[in-house]
């Protein structure tokens, strides 16, 4: 439509192909909106796609100014631009014509802290601002993302209808909650892909072993992909990967995955995950694992030269001689429930992160709420959200998955086929650094003593950092070179 009879009830300025989708589904659920973008041409074809997908109330504008007077008050305009500065321009180009009260929502997957600050200056305005997370990719803009606005509560209760009617829906409500005070939302999208980065880099290892030890076809990797979505594994990533191997190329013979250059690209959150569990000293090893794997993915020509060096250094592949005697069935269950436990690790580390943020920022996060919304629109989408969301219902205040009695179950119940697996991929040299990490992960986490003592003490020799001790309070420092050297003397007087 292009002349709005009435002022419109939402406003959406960025229009690349996430910001169409979405403003396209705000209108199908029957609210009008107003879009604006720099490059008209953009405006014009969301118009055009408006019109095509079902005379939808969308309405489009040129300039900021006639764009925000479109719009209802007290006004909300969703932002959809790239994270950074053009959120900044985009703010004071559209900020310069709007009232007290009016409220700004940045939808972008940006730094929190960029957030907390913008919620500062637009504040000298007295306008209002939530960074919401969006998930779900281009087709969960247009049919129903998973969202985590966080900032300002006020800006949320002005579009909780749109935002509910838009999100994904599942059978626990739609996947939209209010995340909390200031950057929150934005951190929370930042874990969420934390955990997808984890979640991909398993996937990849279960199809690494099953297709390098266990001699799998990509039509029996298809097979196994889309039996193992009809059980506890069921979710958007191992259901897309099942299709991903039943694609042939049109390009020239065979399967498509096969002729796919094995670098993997990335946008940053994955970094920013890793680089908060440091800060906050949370153990994230299996995001970690994903994140230096995805590093390593883009030395190809190093990669390269060393196998051919390595190979002429004497190194065998034995991956042949593994693969004869395997049995595949068993193979194939033992990577299931590798793949399970492993995820249930990676999950875990994601939200002791988000729980560590919440006590240092005074967020409040509800957890099981995080893992209901995540249940439908997003790329970490899964079945086995609904059992987080279950173990944080019985215990708010849940140290770690891994030791929710049911979890534990599972993990008690899987570690045999685990270590197998993991086994069975360190003597055939191929790489499961993320199932490694999170079977270290899991065997550190459940001992109740570590070799940590040796470590402090030898902090202590060098440095004097002292120690604690286990049969006593208080904090100690030993001369341990003396004492060695007494020691060593009493040894000597005894020959």
């Amino acid at each position: 439509m292009e002349a709005s009879p009435a002022l419109s009830r939402i406003g959406l300025a960025g229009l690349a192909v996430m910001g169409q989708n979405l403003a396209l589904n705000v209108a199908e659920k029957g609210f009008p909106i107003s879009v604006y973008n720099r490059t008209t041409s953009k405006v014009d074809e969301t118009v055009q796609r408006a019109q095509d997908e079902g005379q939808l109330p969308l309405f489009g504008h040129y300039t900021p100014r006639e764009f925000v007077l479109s719009i209802k008050r007290p006004r909300s305009v969703v932002i959809l631009v790239k994270a950074g500065s053009p959120v900044d321009q985009t703010i004071a180009a559209l900020s310069d014509h709007m009232e007290p009260g009016d409220c700004i929502i940045d939808g972008g997957n940006e730094w929190y802290e960029n957030t907390e600050r913008r919620i500062q200056e637009v504040s000298n305005k007295g306008l209002l601002y939530l960074g919401m997370g969006v998930s779900g990719g281009e087709e969960g803009a247009r049919n129903g993302p998973s969202l985590m606005p966080g900032g300002s509560h006020q800006a949320y209760s002005n579009i909780q209808d749109i935002l509910e009617k838009v999100a994904a829906q599942v059978e626990d409500g739609p996947c939209v909650t209010y995340i909390g005070e200031g950057g929150s939302g934005n951190f929370v999208k930042m874990v969420h892909n934390g955990i997808e980065y984890g979640d991909m880099q398993l996937i990849s290892e279960a199809y690494d072993v099953l297709k390098h030890v266990g001699g799998l076809s990509n039509d029996e990797l298809a097979e196994i992909f889309a039996e193992w979505n009809r059980g506890e594994l069921e979710s958007f990533l191992i259901e897309i990967t099942s299709d991903i191997f039943r694609v042939k190329d049109d390009l020239s013979d065979g399967f498509l995955v096969d002729k796919i250059l094995d670098k993997t690209g990335m946008k940053g959150t994955g970094k920013w995950t890793v680089q908060q569990a440091a800060e906050l000293s949370v153990a994230a090893p299996t995001i970690a694992a994903s994140l230096d794997c995805r590093y390593l993915s883009g030395l190809k020509e190093e990669r390269e030269n060393a196998a051919e060096v390595l190979k002429e250094a004497g190194l065998k592949e034995e991956v042949g001689s593994l693969a004869k005697g395997i049995d595949k069935k068993r193979l194939i269950d033992d990577v299931r429930q590798a793949l399970y436990a492993s995820k249930i690790c990676s999950y875990a580390q994601g939200m002791n992160l988000l729980r560590a943020k919440s006590v240092e920022k005074g967020w409040n996060l509800n957890f099981g709420e995080l893992a209901r919304i995540w249940k439908g629109g997003c790329i970490i989408r899964a079945v086995f959200l609904d059992r987080i969301k279950k173990a944080y219902q019985r215990n708010p205040n849940l140290a770690s998955l891994v030791v929710d009695p049911e979890f534990a179950r599972e993990m008690v119940q899987r570690q045999a086929a685990w270590r197998r697996v993991v086994g069975l991929a360190i003597s055939a040299g191929i790489s499961t650094p993320g199932m490694c990490a999170s079977l270290a992960y899991f065997d550190t986490y459940r001992r109740a003593r570590l070799p940590a003592n040796l470590v402090q003490a030898q902090r202590d020799l060098f440095g004097a950092h002292t120690y604690e001790r286990i049969d006593r309070p208080g904090s100690f420092h030993t001369e341990w070179k003396k004492s060695a050297q007494k020691s060593n003397a009493g040894v000597g007087a005894l020959n």
